[in-house]
């Protein structure tokens, strides 16, 4: 068989076998067995073995299950609770005022968790019946909640840019720094957003009433907020400083993490053995999905590269003559295509070794395009029909709340999403500005 056609086929295999429920790690390695036989044949499996130990031998990964660590640790210490409460008394005056600390605090579990399950189960059974109860719209209420949880797959640290950071051999510390100011971006756009919204619509977010507001002590919320915030600015400095100074690694920093994570939990009186077995064998579970996918794709990507599936594709976007910002928009637009029925991780493990080489080709800097491809996959979260972070929300929202009330709700944010990627190609400094002030000493 030619390449064109072996290369059709394989992305047809993919979608077929992702359609018919089939795991993704599967799928892609099945693939992989398939097409070796039909393509260069069993001589290519040695490769592939050399590509996968390759992987499975690689110091970066580590930090994978030790940020899952951290992320259930953290999950587990009750800090996001009581700084929820205390957030929505101190913006209870404010039109909107639970969004916004809805917002805030998904940008401290992003830069502290990285999980995007953990994030949206604690915010949906956190911020949701709060929303509900004072009289917000579901739509806005629903959309803020998926959008900001969804932040922690790119504000670091965050194992998404580790995985990038691996296959796409940049730093991993460069990754994170480059992520920082973009995540800040969309966290912005988002509280923006929410608050003009409520300021020319108050019925969409009423502040708290006054009698409620009459029964609380403000130097108490003030002490509350200290007491919860300190520790996880700490830690978030703690890893991330370490890493931008230098004096740690991805994956040391990630271990320092862990560590001080597993005190906080002890720090609030939430520590028990059982808890530890709970939340070591359940980052266990994930870290062995995420490394199965990992296996897969390795496979599939080498069989893709050895029947000259990426020369079929450059090919391809050359023969569209759009020029090299042309094949830029393509390839981002089939990302986002992509999210709609992908995960992230299967979209970064099959799209990156193949449109990485092209946008390197066309000029474009490695670092800012692995960064807009980052951005661009927070939309996978977001767009229907199988967003997963609507499927997270929809598992712990009252019984109300429909599918339709999220789809609804998201939309402003995938749009915004879109205004925040546009910026960081406008201002291709929000991206490259910190990493240059950090690394470039």
């Amino acid at each position: 068989m030619s390449a064109e056609l072996l290369t059709i086929l394989m992305f047809v295999g993919l979608l077929l076998g992702l359609f018919m429920g089939h795991p993704l790690a599967f799928v892609l390695g099945g693939l992989a067995v398939i097409f070796a036989y039909i393509g260069p044949g069993e001589r290519i499996f040695g490769i592939i073995i050399n590509r996968i130990y390759s992987q499975m031998d690689n110091y970066i990964l580590i930090a994978v299950p030790m940020f899952i660590l951290m992320a259930r640790l953290l999950s587990e210490s009750g800090v996001t609770e009581n700084m929820f409460r205390a957030l929505r008394l101190a913006l209870g005056r404010v039109r909107g005022g639970l969004l916004l600390a809805t917002i805030a605090i998904s940008v401290v579990l992003a830069a502290t968790t990285g999980i995007i399950g953990a994030s949206m189960t604690v915010m949906g059974m956190l911020a949701l019946p709060s929303m509900l109860k004072y009289g917000y719209q579901k739509e806005i209420s629903t959309g803020a909640i998926a959008a900001g949880g969804s932040l922690g797959i790119l504000i670091p640290p965050s194992i998404m840019l580790v995985i990038l950071g691996s296959y796409a051999q940049i730093s991993v510390g460069q990754l994170f720094a480059a992520a920082l100011m973009p995540g800040l971006l969309l966290a912005t756009l988002y509280a923006v957003y929410c608050g003009v919204l409520t300021f020319f619509r108050p019925d969409l977010g009423p502040p708290v009433s006054e009698e409620e507001l009459g029964q609380t002590n403000r130097k108490e919320i003030a002490v509350t907020l200290l007491k919860m915030a300190v520790p996880p600015l700490l830690l978030i400095m703690g890893v991330l400083g370490s890493i931008f100074s230098g004096w740690a690694t991805a994956t040391e920093a990630a271990s320092i993490g862990a560590l001080i994570t597993l005190l906080m939990v002890i720090f609030y009186g939430r520590f028990s053995w059982s808890l530890l077995q709970d939340v070591v064998s359940g980052t266990a579970r994930t870290a062995t999905m995420v490394l199965f996918v990992i296996v897969g794709a390795t496979a599939f990507t080498g069989v893709f590269i050895a029947i000259g599936g990426p020369r079929v594709v450059t090919s391809f976007l050359d023969g569209l003559g759009l020029g090299p910002w042309g094949i830029f928009f393509v390839m981002m637009l089939a990302i986002f295509i992509l999210g709609m029925f992908l995960d992230w991780l299967g979209i970064v493990l099959i799209c990156l070794p193949i449109f990485l080489p092209i946008a390197t080709q066309n000029g474009f800097e490695p670092l800012w395009f692995v960064m807009m491809i980052a951005i661009v996959l927070q939309t996978s979260f977001l767009t229907p029909p199988f967003g997963y972070a609507l499927f997270y929300l929809k598992g712990v929202a009252p019984k109300e709340v429909t599918l339709g009330h999220i789809y609804r709700g998201v939309m402003p944010f995938v749009f915004l999403i879109i205004v925040g990627a546009g910026l960081c190609i406008v201002f291709p400094q929000i991206i490259t500005w910190l990493p240059t002030l950090i690394f470039s000493r």
